[in-house]
């Protein structure tokens, strides 16, 4: 797959597993048992969101579960299962925090928004941070700890692992080419993203993976947003639609998630504690690289082949998208103590860390962008 490594070679990943090292210093792990023998043996199921074989993420679970087993000698053994396998994909939540067969599950926390609205915090918001900012709230602000308060009373213990960075903006069969345009949009598109859609005059359809293509071909949608190049040309999209829009305003990043059972989770000596969380710290990294270099080659497939027209929403456009972001973030707020504790946190990490980053990533950018012209 795309830049994976054996976690224990000696080259790339020994920056991955010092990463992990440092960042699994500062979180809060060890009170699990400290009088469990060496040959306790564990044996975990893992269901994920995610269909079978999907590029990245479904090889990275399998091998975070193979890297736990390695680095506890096989006390620890994980069986993975995809999505439909053992549960339904969006049945994750219920399945982990029941505990009774399984202990831990990898998913996005915007598919719970039902189940709790802040989680959408955790994995996605529309012009939002990116995978850099999200990084730095969650190990450097308040996110992991707001994060593990929110799923406590779940009887869940959350562990970021891997982001599939800033997505793209979706594809379409009619063009956008003015705030007008989004009117009676009919777009397949979830989360707080379907919300600040909605706020703009736009029709969010709900849809699972499944069913995405065929709606988008039978024009039943007009648009759908689904990740980036790597999965999307995977499902066929630029077979269906006209026009591949960027940039990605509703997921500029979407962090996932380990989901384990907390009853479960304090049951471990402290020494595994620390083991799944480095080991799945480590493969986040991994699993983000992937999808970077994955996205870039078939970015550059899809250029080369030019049967796609790839759009960058106009300026206009997507200002009215913003403005209805913050609108429906409010409206969100207001009824929600939580969402509104969690999104005060963020703005504020938020706006603290965008001086930061108009200084160094944003003003090199401008440079070499400038510089290439």
């Amino acid at each position: 797959m795309f830049g994976y490594v054996k976690y224990y070679s000696v080259s790339d990943a020994v920056w991955i597993v010092f990463l992990a090292f440092l960042v699994g210093c500062t979180t809060e792990i060890g009170d699990g048992k400290k009088d469990s023998l060496e040959d306790e043996k564990f044996n975990w199921k893992l269901v994920s969101a995610w269909p079978p074989g999907l590029p990245v993420i479904d090889k990275a679970v399998k091998q975070f579960a193979r890297n736990v087993e390695t680095m506890s000698r096989g006390q620890m053994k994980i069986q993975v299962y995809a999505g439909g396998e053992l549960i339904p994909a969006l049945e994750v939540f219920d399945a982990v925090a029941d505990g009774k067969t399984v202990q831990m599950g990898h998913s996005a926390a915007y598919y719970w928004a039902g189940k709790v609205p802040a989680a959408q915090y955790m994995s996605a918001v529309p012009f939002g941070l990116g995978a850099r900012g999200m990084m730095a709230w969650l190990y450097g602000g308040d996110g992991l700890k707001l994060w593990r308060e929110l799923y406590a009373p779940f009887d869940l213990f959350p562990i970021p692992m891997g982001n599939t960075g800033t997505q793209m903006g979706g594809w379409f069969n009619k063009r956008v080419d003015s705030p007008h345009d989004l009117a009676g949009l009919k777009m397949r598109i979830p989360g707080l993203g379907g919300k600040a859609l909605a706020a703009a005059g736009g029709n969010p359809i709900l849809l699972s993976g499944g069913e995405v293509y065929t709606a988008l071909e039978r024009g039943t949608i007009d648009a759908t947003e689904w990740v980036g190049p790597l999965h999307d040309v995977r499902f066929g999209l630029d077979r269906a639609a006209k026009y591949y829009y960027y940039p990605g305003w509703q997921e500029p990043s979407a962090q996932l998630e380990l989901i384990v059972n907390k009853t479960a989770w304090e049951a471990l000596p402290t020494h595994l504690q620390l083991i799944i969380n480095h080991a799945a710290i480590a493969t986040g990294v991994e699993l983000y690289s992937g999808m970077e270099v994955g996205n870039a080659k078939a970015y550059q497939s899809l250029q080369e082949s030019g049967h796609v027209k790839m759009v960058e929403f106009p300026q206009e456009v997507l200002a009215v998208l913003h403005e209805s972001a913050k609108v429906a973030l409010g409206e969100e707020a207001a009824k929600d103590e939580n969402f509104r504790k969690v999104s005060e946190s963020y703005e504020t990490f938020r706006e603290m860390f965008a001086a930061w980053d108009e200084v160094t990533e944003n003003a090199y950018r401008q440079y070499f962008n400038r510089a290439k012209n």
